[in-house]
């Protein structure tokens, strides 16, 4: 079980995949929210949506039709690879389905039959419909496969799930049979595949200026570490200067530090506006090349 990812964080981790990403209209509080849960989510549900054309598709997603309001998904996966969000909450896709493949799901276990529906399948999982007749001979280009294994991929990671928290609509509803056209086991396999081998790039740690200590702050010290400290405070609005800062320790410098002290609750001796390794290291001065 775990906590919905927010539409800010869903969109991040899927364009960290690697995946284009189209936000369509107000898609961010898009949901039928107001008709019953959203989470805990279990896992990941792919469908096929019986129509052609990337903007009928998509709208048709957004907007449902009439007797099931949309949005009837989370996202849409064209057959160029591209995602179009849709929904951001309890969305109507899943519908009832079988308890004992949710209980599956969750323990990541071997899926049984789906051969009831007694469970409220929109709860539980995110739902991406992917552009296709359903008919069993409208092609799935790869791309929009692979955009398939990465929008799971990206959603199981994120989670700490496996590829068996990834399931197809007719895994979970009886009577459906979508996605047709691939088998889901195929696809769990390229899934696990993926987050076995093919990690997004991180995001590099900004780096610090480590606290220099407290003799290096005197009359005459030039240096770049000062001039980026002085930004530093002025942007945490302790900045006292009339003109600057510049690389050369000077009283403004002092005065404008001593603020910052006192901003973080110093007071007497301990906010005399010379540094001490416990301001410093809450002012975050960013690395300079020396």
């Amino acid at each position: 079980m775990a906590k919905p990812l927010s539409a800010s964080k869903l969109v991040e981790i899927l364009r960290a995949e690697g995946l284009t990403v189209h936000e369509v209209r107000n898609w961010r509080t898009h949901n039928r929210n107001s008709k019953g849960p959203w989470g805990p989510v279990n896992g990941v549900m792919i469908h096929h949506t019986v129509t052609s054309g990337t903007d009928t598709s998509v709208d048709i997603c957004y907007d449902g039709y009439s007797g099931l309001p949309g949005p009837l998904c989370h996202g849409v996966i064209d057959k160029k690879g591209h995602v179009h969000m849709v929904g951001n909450g309890r969305a109507n896709h899943a519908g009832l389905g079988d308890g004992d493949v949710l209980r599956a799901v969750v323990s990541e276990a071997e899926l049984p039959p789906d051969n009831e529906a007694d469970t409220d399948g929109n709860r539980h999982f995110y739902g991406f419909e992917c552009i296709n007749l359903g008919n069993g001979k409208d092609p799935w280009p790869e791309v929009q496969k692979e955009a398939i294994e990465k929008v799971s991929a990206a959603i199981c990671r994120a989670h700490g799930w496996s590829e068996r928290s990834v399931i197809g609509h007719k895994e979970w509803q009886p009577g459906k049979q979508d996605p047709r056209g691939f088998t889901m086991d195929g696809m769990r396999s390229r899934i696990a595949e993926r987050l076995r081998s093919h990690k997004p790039p991180t995001k590099p740690r900004p780096e610090y200026e480590p606290f220099p200590g407290s003799a290096f702050f005197r009359a005459g010290r030039h240096d770049k570490r000062i001039t980026a400290m002085g930004k530093r405070l002025i942007a945490e609005g302790c900045g006292r200067y009339e003109v600057g800062p510049g690389p050369e320790w000077t009283e403004a410098d002092r005065k404008s530090y001593a603020a910052w002290q006192h901003k973080l609750g110093f007071r007497g001796k301990d906010a005399d506006g010379v540094p001490g390794k416990a301001s410093w290291d809450r002012l975050k001065v960013p690395a300079s090349q020396r």
